[in-house]
């Protein structure tokens, strides 16, 4: 009788435990908008707020910049000062994958090769001003803007979207943008 091979017993949990993490948790996956003309979404979006990944926690004046490559990829840049107006600047330079080329609204966000993270342009409006982008796990959100600020009614209106997709919006900060 045979005994079970070692690098089995000990890829398969890991295997199954990557699967898990980038599972909804149960969670209907997140309405998207029904189409995004790609080459008006490029350029720069003011982060109004957020619920931040661990990066992203104390940033300010955070802008998120797409150029759209020959191959379809999307080339970001993400600035933002740590900590204050003055703080040190950071960069980081994800790559972004359309996955669903019928609504160019579901991305696969790339910071370290292979894993692509769930991007889900769930709110657009229709002068391609503001922006919702989401994620099916609810843990990270973004709402931005083509300005560093924007009117009180419209964010209220876009925190209950958020809330009503089931955030916790006790998570949700505004980004300080200060320009």
């Amino acid at each position: 009788m045979s005994k079970p091979h070692l690098l089995n017993k000990t890829i398969a949990p890991l295997f199954v435990a990557f699967l898990a993490a980038g599972c909804a948790g149960g969670k209907e996956p997140l309405a998207t908008v029904d189409y995004v003309d790609l080459d008006r979404f490029m350029g720069d979006w003011y982060v109004i707020a957020d619920i931040p990944t661990f990066v992203e926690k104390g940033a300010h004046n955070s802008v998120e910049t797409y150029e759209l490559n020959d191959d379809g990829s999307i080339a970001t840049t993400f600035v933002f000062r740590k900590d204050g107006f003055d703080g040190k600047r950071k960069e980081y330079n994800p790559r972004g994958f359309v996955t669903n080329t019928e609504t160019n609204a579901v991305w696969g966000m790339q910071f370290i090769w292979p894993i692509k993270a769930d991007y889900r342009i769930v709110y657009l409006a229709d002068d391609y001003s503001q922006t919702v982008i989401a994620r099916n796990k609810r843990d990270y959100v973004w709402v931005m803007a083509r300005t560093p600020t924007i009117p009180e009614a419209d964010y209220q209106m876009l925190v209950k979207m958020i809330g009503d997709m089931g955030y916790d919006l006790d998570k949700l900060r505004k980004v300080p943008q200060q320009w």
